[in-house]
């Protein structure tokens, strides 16, 4: 090809063509399950760059887009990699609501086929069972006791609670009424602090009926949101100890946001079940101008 012919591009002049290239828009996909809401970016090559300023930035709900956090998907070693974030920018492990919907995403915009497949994450490889429609199942992996006792105060009000690994770190709490927690716009302070250097999302828990379970949740980086999916793996393993219940064990928790099934299976490995929807599509190229 001669690079130098203006038709060798086609219509118009290699330069207009590269300049189209570059002035691409950034597109991210809105979608959330239960509530729990992500902007997902596209970008299997991983050529993207997007900072830790300009992730707060899109996720801020006063100023920016909105979102609990941002899942940008790349491919690595010929697998899925979720690339996730919370809402504050930083880096986490996973998140369970938000890998069903960046799987929903794949199956749905036909870079996936339907069925059983793997997405690689900083927890390791998660496998999925996703139909074209209705809920979508993870293998979550080990859910771990960590047994150390550990208290959570919110507004002067102290909870002993259980110290759970899903590999991100959770402290659950059970309380009488999930309505006398209080505000949870500030993080509850958990002790002993020292196990959890880098911050704990905390869930508080009330055992409504049988295997039932109300829950709120403290994410962090991201504040109080509509539900977590790793939280309900918490808060399922943590229920099946404080009532001692025998595995396997299925629990229905219902977050502000929805409906989420866990079943953990006789080694403690969960399988967390729920719904996933894509929303729209937003131009977020202008949030990506300033580093």
């Amino acid at each position: 090809m001669d690079f130098t012919d203006p038709t060798a591009f086609g219509n118009g002049s290699a330069e207009d063509k590269l300049n189209n290239v570059m002035n691409t828009p950034i597109i991210a996909t809105y979608g959330h399950g239960t509530e729990n809401d992500f902007l997902v970016v596209f970008d299997p090559e991983e050529e993207i760059s997007i900072t830790t300023s300009q992730t707060a930035a899109m996720c801020n709900r006063e100023t920016g887009i909105g979102a609990d956090g941002l899942i940008k998907i790349g491919k690595r070693d010929g697998k899925w990699f979720m690339d996730y974030r919370n809402a504050d920018g930083s880096l986490a492990e996973m998140c369970g609501n938000g890998i069903r919907v960046m799987a929903r995403y794949l199956v749905e915009r036909g870079h996936q086929p339907e069925g059983i497949f793997a997405i690689n994450t900083r927890d390791g490889v998660k496998h999925l069972r996703v139909p074209a429609k209705d809920d979508i199942s993870v293998n979550m992996g080990k859910v771990l006791d960590e047994g150390e006792a550990v208290t959570a105060s919110v507004e002067g009000k102290i909870w002993n609670g259980y110290h759970i690994s899903v590999g991100n770190p959770h402290a659950v709490v059970f309380v009488e009424k999930i309505e006398d927690v209080g505000s949870l716009k500030d993080a509850p302070v958990v002790r002993p602090r020292d196990i959890y250097p880098e911050g704990v999302n905390v869930e508080f828990a009330e055992i409504t009926a049988d295997k039932e379970i109300k829950m709120r949740v403290h994410e962090r980086g991201s504040g109080e949101t509509r539900s977590c999916g790793t939280g309900t793996c918490a808060v399922a393993l943590a229920a099946t100890l404080h009532t001692n219940t025998p595995l396997p064990a299925r629990w229905v928790i219902h977050p502000p946001g929805g409906r989420l099934v866990v079943d953990i299976d006789p080694h403690a490995n969960a399988t967390l079940t729920g719904p996933a929807v894509l929303i729209k599509d937003i131009d977020i190229t202008n949030y990506l101008q300033d580093a």
